[in-house]
C-alpha cells in the first residue's frame, strides 16, 4: 500500500461503517468514492497474494504472482505471518457494497495481519520487529495483507506485545470484536462496573470479544448465547461461565435465568435478525441496546412496548461515529489489556493462504468458535 493510497483510503472511511454491518443495498453517490487506481511502485522480486479480479464467489479468491512494491520514504516492508479473515471481505468480493466497482479492481484482499519487519525508511521500526498490520481501507479501497509481503506506512503499524504469536496476533485484529465491544461499551452504552452485559453469538467475533471486554470492565454478568450444545460446552471449558444454550431454551428465558429476571443492562448485539426481538425483552428497564451487525438478517420484529415501557435506548454501531483520537485512545486501551492477559484471541482454524477461497467459505458458512487465519508462507 503507498502513501498516496492510504490517503486515498481515508478519504472513503467515513462511508465505511463496522466491518461486518453494512447492509448489502447500501448506496453512496459514487462520486464521492475515492479509490486507489494509481499504480503501485514496483520491484522486480515476486510475492504471492490472493486478488480478486471480478466481484462473484468465493472462487474469486485467487491465489497469483504479483510484483512486490518497492519501499518508499517512511514506508515499512512487512513479511506477513499471519492475516486474518473478516465478514466484510466476503461482503466486498461478493460485490454487495456500495465500493464494489469496476474501477476497483484487482485488489488484493485483507484487513489486517501480523509480520515482521524486513526493511524500514521510518525511525519508528527496525529490522526484526514484529507488527500488527491495519488501517482504513485496506483490502477494500487500497491493495490489502493478503500477501507475503505488505510495504505500508509506518503509521499503519504497531509493536506485537511478547508473548503473543502471529496467529494470536492476526486473530486480535480480525473482525475488529474487541474494538467494536470496547466503544459499544464505554463510549456508546457508557458502561458502568457492576453493570450487566448480553453480546449474542459466542464463537463470532463481536459476540466473543465483547465478552471478554466486558469482564475486563468490570461487569457483574457477561453473557453469550450459542446456537449448539456443542458450541455451548466448548464455551464453557474455555472459561465463559454464561453461555445459553438456544438449542435448550430461548433468549429471553436464559437471560431471565441468569439475571434472576432483573434483565441485561447492557445488549451489544452483531447478531440481528430474528434474536433481534427476543434480546430487546431481556432488556433491563433504563437499559441500552447497541445493534453492531447482522451476521443473523438483516430483517427484524420488535414488540414496541419493548422499547416504551421500558426507556429503552437503541443505537447503531460504525466507526463513523468516533473521532479519530477515539479510536487510538480505545486501542491503547485494548492493548493493555492484550499485554496484560485480560484478553484471549481465540483461533477457529488456519489455513494456507493457498487455500483463500475455502478459509473464507468456512468462516461464512460453518460459523467457527473464533477467528480464521491464514499463513501467507503457506
Amino acid at each position: 500500500m503507498s502513501t498516496t493510497g492510504a490517503k486515498h483510503a481515508f478519504h472513503i472511511w467515513n462511508f465505511i461503517s463496522q466491518h461486518s454491518s453494512l447492509p448489502p443495498e447500501l448506496e453512496q453517490p459514487t462520486s464521492l468514492i475515492k479509490i486507489d487506481a494509481q499504480p503501485l511502485r514496483r520491484s522486480r522480486k515476486a510475492m504471492k497474494a490472493v486478488q480478486y479480479q471480478t466481484y462473484g464467489d468465493y472462487s474469486e479468491n485467487r491465489l497469483v504472482d504479483l510484483p512486490q512494491p518497492e519501499l518508499g520514504d517512511g514506508e515499512v516492508r512487512v513479511e506477513m505471518r499471519a492475516v486474518g479473515i473478516n465478514p466484510l471481505d466476503n461482503t466486498f468480493r461478493s460485490g454487495h457494497i456500495f465500493f464494489s466497482l469496476p474501477q476497483n479492481l484487482p485488489r488484493i484482499g485483507g484487513q489486517s495481519g501480523a509480520g515482521m519487519v524486513a526493511e524500514s525508511n521510518s525511525d519508528a521500526f527496525k529490522v526484526g520487529d514484529r507488527v500488527f498490520v491495519a488501517a482504513p481501507g485496506l483490502g477494500l479501497v487500497v491493495d490489502g495483507t493478503w500477501r507475503d509481503t505488505v510495504v505500508a506506512p509506518a503509521t499503519s503499524l504497531s509493536l506485537i506485545p511478547e508473548g503473543i504469536d502471529y496467529d494470536h496476533a492476526a486473530a486480535y485484529l480480525a473482525g475488529a470484536g474487541y474494538l467494536t465491544g470496547y466503544l459499544s461499551l464505554t463510549e456508546i452504552a457508557k458502561f458502568k462496573p457492576g453493570q450487566s452485559v448480553l453480546a449474542p453469538a459466542i464463537g463470532g467475533a463481536v459476540g466473543m470479544e465483547t465478552t471478554q471486554v466486558a469482564r475486563r470492565l468490570g461487569a457483574s454478568l457477561a453473557i453469550s448465547t450459542a446456537g449448539s450444545t456443542e458450541k455451548a460446552e466448548q464455551a464453557r471449558a474455555a472459561g465463559y461461565e454464561h453461555v445459553i444454550d438456544l438449542s435448550k431454551e430461548n433468549l429471553k428465558d436464559g437471560v431471565m435465568r441468569i439475571t434472576g429476571g432483573k434483565g441485561v443492562d447492557i445488549i451489544v448485539d452483531g447478531v440481528s435478525g430474528r434474536l433481534t426481538g427476543q434480546a430487546l425483552s431481556s432488556l433491563a428497564s433504563g437499559g441500552t441496546f447497541v445493534i453492531a451487525g447482522y451476521a443473523g438478517g438483516r430483517d427484524a420484529e420488535i414488540n414496541v412496548t419493548d422499547i416504551i415501557w421500558k426507556a429503552a435506548t437503541i443505537r447503531g454501531f460504525t466507526f463513523r461515529l468516533f473521532a479519530p483520537q477515539t479510536i487510538a485512545a480505545a486501542s491503547a486501551a485494548l492493548a493493555g489489556f492484550l499485554k496484560e492477559g485480560s484478553l484471549q484471541p481465540t483461533i477457529g482454524k488456519v489455513f494456507p493462504m493457498s487455500q483463500a477461497s475455502e478459509a473464507v467459505r468456512f468462516l461464512i458458512e460453518e460459523r467457527p468458535f473464533g477467528r480464521v487465519i491464514m499463513n501467507p508462507g503457506r
